[in-house]
């Protein structure tokens, strides 16, 4: 787990304050799952790297961000293979229940697809 700052240290995983990008890719290749908070950054290397996730937005309202960008992002991701949402702390334990019975989503690719490259260039050339 990569923890960050604050005052919790986890009794029942490995764990570090930050991982080097490097590190990070290495242990989210080797997870059977991942869990994380609902951003974009974390959603897009577990389905890059073909391993389900169940992610836990952060809410404004309990101060943990500034705003509920993190609910938009999952009311978009939520149906997506792969994708499971722990709204409360309830919801995650449930949702790390069936993460064994969770499909690997199919691996996202690094690159845009031909479409996105082709509306982009579109929008560009006007």
């Amino acid at each position: 787990a990569q923890i960050g700052e604050g005052e919790y240290e986890p009794a029942n995983m490995q764990w570090a304050r930050f991982l080097e990008p490097a590190a990070f890719g290495e242990r989210i290749a080797s997870a059977d799952f991942i869990v994380a908070h609902a951003g974009t950054g974390s959603i897009i290397s577990a389905l890059g790297a073909g391993r389900p996730i169940v992610v836990m937005p952060r809410r404004s309202d309990l101060r943990e961000t500034r705003n509920d960008h993190q609910l938009a992002t999952v009311s978009r991701l939520c149906k997506r293979e792969g994708i499971a949402v722990a709204e409360d702390e309830r919801a995650l334990v449930e949702q790390l229940d069936r993460m064994s019975s969770l499909p690997a989503p199919p691996r996202l690719s690094p690159y845009a697809s031909d479409s996105l490259i082709e509306a982009i260039a579109g929008f560009l050339r006007g």
